[in-house]
């Protein structure tokens, strides 16, 4: 008798168990967290892949022995990939007064139309630094840091040289087609104006526009 007793308490203790263990697994399976997440709807900028860019730009150019005068010009790029790109180049100036000139006070030695400076050349560019611009943490624009090379024709005090420029210029991408440049440059060419020739420098700052088309 006494064992009967004691197989139905375990009886009744292991249903019990049971009935608890199958209660909390019902309650696991009701209590499943769904998130509620508010998803963004995203879309890329659609950057232009044209490779062709051409644009206007303004500076300052110091003629050696002629004084530093302000200088327009407009530039047209190819870009061949990521790296390269062959640029065109075509900027007027004119020369001021020479050293000599300024400190004899005697006439010109040159008429104005010889002081007239142009000068266009073919160069190839190298885009050595791509990156990106950030600006007030919110905007991000692409942009470049480009090293330049080339050779090219100048006209200057009634004649041509032949020149070789070497120069450098950073690029940030406005908007997907329009970019914003500066730059510097050095126009070296064999120059005898002043009686003996030699190797002058004429260094060119500038900034300008362009446009990808």
């Amino acid at each position: 008798m006494e064992n009967r007793i004691k197989r139905f308490i375990l009886a009744i203790g292991l249903i019990n168990s049971l009935f608890i263990h199958n209660s909390f697994a019902a309650d696991d399976a009701v209590q499943v967290v769904e998130p509620q997440l508010d998803r963004r709807t995203i879309k890329p900028d659609k950057i232009d892949t044209e490779n062709f860019e051409i644009g206007l730009y303004a500076g300052m150019i110091s003629i050696e022995d002629f004084d530093t005068s302000t200088l327009l010009g407009v530039r047209a790029a190819y870009h061949i990939t990521e790296d390269f790109f062959f640029e065109l180049g075509y900027g007027e100036s004119e020369g001021g007064l020479t050293s000599f000139e300024e400190l004899s006070g005697s006439s010109p030695l040159f008429t104005d139309e010889d002081r007239e400076y142009s000068y266009y050349d073919l160069s190839l560019g190298w885009n050595i630094l791509p990156g990106e611009v950030f600006i007030f943490d919110k905007y991000a624009f692409n942009s470049s840091l480009y090293l330049l090379g080339g050779v090219g024709n100048t006209t200057f005090a009634g004649d041509e040289w032949f020149t070789v420029n070497i120069g450098a210029g950073f690029r940030l991408l406005l908007t997907d087609a329009i970019a914003w440049h500066i730059g510097v440059r050095d126009h070296i060419f064999d120059r005898d104006t002043l009686g003996e020739e030699e190797a002058t420098h004429n260094i060119e700052f500038n900034t300008g526009f362009t446009v990808f088309f």
